[in-house]
C-alpha cells in the first residue's frame, strides 16, 4: 500500500530539489572549487545552516537519486518472480529507474561525468557511492539467489551490471548530443547492460558449483 506523501515530505522534496537547480547553475556558470556552500544556499532562499538539513556537502548535491537507485534494486530482488535468476531482476530494475527517472540524462548527469574526470573530490565521492551501492545490492542477491550466488558472485555480477552502466554513460560524455537524449542513453546502457550481463541471464540453470558456461 502506498502512504500519501505529507506537505511536510513535499516541501522538504522542493527545497532539496531547488538546492540541486541551484548548484547546477553555479557549478556551470562559476565552476565548482569557487562555487561555496554558502553560494548554493543563498541562491536557493535558504539559510547555510538549513542546507546540511538536506545534504552534507557539496559534492553529495551531485548525486541526489543514488538512494532511490539503490532501493530499485533491492525492492526489484524482493518482488522476483519464481523464475527470475539475478541478472534478470537487475535489468529489471534498470528498467524501473528509466521509467521514474531521467536523471541518466539529464543536464544534472552530465555535469556530474564531467566533474567525476576533473574534480578530485567528486571522483572520490562517486566511487563511495559506487562500491557502497555495489555492495548493498551484492548482499541482497546472495541472500535471495543462495543456491545460485555465493558472496563473491554476488559481488562480480553486481560490479559487471554498475560498470556497464558507467561506462556506457563515460562514453556518451564524449557525444554530448546523446547525452542529451533520453531514449539514446536508455538504449546505450540497456546495450552496455545486456552485453555484461549475457554469461549471467537465465541464471537459474547454475549454482555457485556450477557457474554459467564460459566463466568458469
Amino acid at each position: 500500500m502506498l502512504w500519501p506523501v505529507s506537505l511536510r515530505e513535499r516541501k522538504r522534496a522542493r527545497i532539496r530539489q531547488t538546492l540541486v537547480e541551484a548548484a547546477i547553475e553555479l557549478f556551470e556558470r562559476d565552476g565548482y572549487d569557487e562555487t561555496t556552500i554558502a553560494d548554493i544556499a543563498a541562491a536557493a532562499d535558504i539559510g547555510t545552516r538549513t542546507f546540511f538539513s538536506y545534504f552534507a556537502s557539496k559534492e553529495e548535491l551531485l548525486f541526489p537519486e543514488s538512494d532511490a537507485r539503490v532501493r530499485a534494486a533491492v525492492e526489484a530482488i524482493e518482488s522476483r518472480g519464481p523464475d527470475d535468476g539475478p541478472a534478470e531482476v537487475l535489468l529489471r530494475a534498470l528498467r524501473k529507474v528509466g521509467e521514474d527517472s531521467d536523471d541518466m540524462a539529464s543536464r544534472l548527469a552530465a555535469l556530474r561525468l564531467r566533474l567525476v574526470r576533473t574534480v578530485p573530490v567528486v571522483r572520490g565521492r562517486a566511487l563511495q557511492i559506487q562500491l557502497d551501492a555495489q555492495r548493498e545490492i551484492a548482499r541482497n542477491l546472495a541472500e535471495a539467489f543462495p543456491e545460485q550466488l555465493d558472496e563473491v558472485s554476488a559481488a562480480a555480477l553486481t560490479g559487471a551490471f554498475i560498470g556497464a552502466i558507467t561506462s556506457a554513460l563515460q562514453v556518451l560524455l564524449d557525444d554530448t548530443d546523446k547525452l542529451d537524449d533520453p531514449a539514446a542513453v536508455q538504449e546505450a546502457v540497456r546495450r552496455a547492460t545486456d552485453v555484461a550481463l549475457t554469461p549471467w541471464l537465465r541464471a537459474s540453470a547454475w549454482t555457485v558449483e556450477q557457474p554459467p558456461h564460459g566463466t568458469a
